[in-house]
This record gives C-alpha cells, structure tokens and sequence, in this order.
C-alpha cells in the first residue's frame, strides 16, 4: 500500500521529469525573501542632520565673511588715519620753517611790530623778546617745542597783539563758518537741480550743461566775486556792497557756491546718466512713474555718491576761498585776519591760519571716508 501526500494527487508516473541546472540548485539553496532578516529602517535622521550641518556651515561662512569685512573696514580707516597724520604732520612742519625762514631777525620784528618803529636793534634789545619767545634755542629744539605745543593746542602768541593765536582765529571763526556752511549748501541745490534739468537729455542741452559745469568749476573767486559786485550790486542795486546782514551774505555766498556746484555736478553728471540707463529705471517707467519722478526718486540718489566723497573736500576749499571772498566783500572772518597778519608779518596768525585749514581738510576728509565706509563696507572687503 502506498502512501501519498494530500497536497499530491497527481501519480508519479503522470508528473512531467524535469532537469535541474546548477544555478537553479544554487539559488535554491538560497534563503527565500521572507526568511531573510527584515533590513534595518533608513535613518530618518539623516536628512534633518545635513540641513543642520549646512545651516552651521553656512552661519560660519558669513560670520567669516563678516570678521574678514571687520578687518578690511579696521585697516582702511587705519590707513587713512596715519596718513592724515602725515599731512597734518608736514602742514605743521611747513609752517614752522616758514617762520624760520622769515627774512631779518624775528625779535627784531617783534620789537618794531610793537614799538610801530621799524628801525635796527641792538642785541641787547633782542635778547629779552628772543628768550621769551624761545629764539636763542636751537632750530631743533624749537620744533620739537612747536609740535609739543600744537599737540595741546597751543598755536603760538600773536607777534602784534600779544594773545595766543588760537584766541584771534576763534573770535572771527563764527563767520566763516557760516559762510562756508551755507556755500556747500547752495551749491547743492545748483547741483541737484542742474544736473536734473541737464542729465541724459538731448545731446545739445547735455552738451550745454556739461560746458556751464565745467566754466562754472573754473571760475577765480576773486574774479567772480568782483563781477558779482559790480552786476548786481552797483548796477542793479540788489544787494548791498558791503555788510547788510542776511542779504549781504547772498553774494559771498553764491561767488563760493557756482564754482563748488559746477565741480560737483561734473562728479554727479556722469553717475545719473548712468542710473537712468539701468533696468530699474525702465521698469519705473513702465508703471507710469513721470520722467520727475524717475529722476527724483530713482537716478538722483543713484548719483549723489561721487559728490558726497567730494564734500570733505568742498568744505576745506570754502573754508580756503572764504579768505579771498571775505577779503573781497569786506566780511569779518579769518581771512581778514590772515591778510592783516601778512600785512604786518604776523606769522604766528599766518601759520596758525594756515593748520586750522589743513585740519578742516583732514578732518572732514575722515568723516565723509567714515560715511562711505559705513554705507558701502563692501569697497574694502
């Protein structure tokens, strides 16, 4: 009796005989998928840990960015730093040898300026005023006395009234300024308006207001301040020759502020053409901005960085050329000082005069390099 599977009701004889190959045996030696161990999950994890790490790099990155910024910024500001140094260094060195180089013997001139005699004088007469003033000492030690003096600003006596020098500038330095303040100020708006009208129109107005600019930029204050007086103050009689308060200010104003505005509008010209030549200007116009308004609000401030790198300049040249215009216009002020210190051969005024300006030019120069620095840190990364 033979015994047969349940599951096999087929008899031996009728199953078909089949050959099995050697790969076939091998792979059925295989484990099967389900009896294989299950795989281990995908570590979810993993995803979250990379975007952790490029956060971290990237915040590495731009704090490195940043620290390399810091030091570019820190060495530019250092550079400027030594190098005003150095130029008020040798505006004070200039000066010293200025007064040593003075033809005759300075205590020989102190004693005429006092006595209102010019004559010769003893040794014996100038011994005193030379210990007092430090001339019998060496060149050397003289310098060195003059830079320690400068350092705690101390400018030097006054040769004619006896006073520190320091005392003379300042009681006529309140004018000045506001001569000078008000020139950069004017001279601005000239600009701005100017260069509005002008900038990037038809090839003969911008060809007309490129010429004004550049005669503007070239005009002698003592030339311009002259005709101004003689135009509009003698002929038309609209403002006063000399003095009159606020409107007396109006000419020595506008003969420092044409020449400074035709400067800056030639720095200013060529940035705002090329502002309005920018894609953001075009689609300004395209959302029915007027052709004002696109140049207010869009090519004008695009245009002002050039002038504004300028202004620690202008304001050492109005400051320079108030000399000449307060000299022109009879107006109270350093420059009157200075031409009644050269008169009278008052180097301590001169020289003094003289270092105050060279500051202005440093110090303004620093702060509008500062400003720059500050806005746009990427020009020293």
């Amino acid at each position: 009796m033979t015994h047969t599977s349940p599951t096999d009701t087929t008899p031996a004889a009728a199953r078909p005989h089949t050959h099995t190959t050697a790969p076939e045996a091998a792979a059925a030696l295989q484990p099967s998928a389900a009896s294989q161990p299950a795989a281990p999950p995908p570590n979810t994890s993993q995803p979250g840990a990379d975007r952790a790490g490029l956060s971290h790099e990237t915040g590495a990155s731009a704090s490195g960015s940043r620290r390399v910024r810091a030091r570019a910024v820190a060495r530019a500001v250092a550079v400027r730093l030594l190098g005003s140094l150095v130029v008020l260094w040798g505006a004070a060195t200039a000066a010293f040898l200025a007064q040593v180089a003075q033809p005759g013997d300075r205590a020989t001139t102190i004693l005429n300026l006092r006595s209102g005699q010019f004559q010769e004088r003893t040794a014996e007469e100038t011994a005193p005023v030379a210990a007092e003033y430090g001339f019998d000492q060496p060149v050397l030690a003289q310098y060195v006395d003059y830079l320690g003096g400068l350092l705690r600003g101390d400018l030097g006596t006054s040769y004619q009234q006896h006073r520190p020098v320091w005392d003379v500038i300042a009681e006529q330095l309140a004018p000045t300024a506001v001569l000078s303040l008000s020139a950069i100020a004017v001279a601005w708006i000239l600009m701005i308006v100017w260069t509005t009208l002008t900038a990037g129109r038809a090839p003969w107005l911008r060809g007309i207001g490129s010429s004004l600019e550049i005669a503007a930029a070239s005009l002698p204050h003592y030339w311009l301040g002259v005709i101004l007086m003689l135009s509009l103050a003698m002929q038309l009689d609209w403002f006063p020759v000399v003095g009159g308060g606020a409107v007396g200010l109006v000419l020595p104003v506008l003969t420092l502020a044409i020449p400074l505005a035709g400067f800056l509008g030639q720095a200013a010209r060529t940035d705002f053409e090329r502002a309005l030549a920018q894609p953001f200007v075009l689609s300004a116009r395209i959302r029915g901005l007027s052709d004002t308004g696109v140049r207010l609000r869009h090519a004008l401030k695009h245009s002002l960085r050039s002038p504004l790198q300028l202004s620690g300049w202008a304001l050492g040249a109005t400051v320079s050329g108030a000399v000449v215009v307060e000299s022109v216009f009879s107006r109270s002020g350093i420059g009157r000082v200075l031409v009644s210190a050269i008169e009278s051969q008052d180097l301590p005024v001169v020289t003094g005069i003289v270092i105050l300006i060279a500051v202005i030019y440093v110090l303004a120069g620093l702060l509008v390099d500062a400003l720059t620095l500050t806005l746009d840190p990427r020009r020293n990364a």
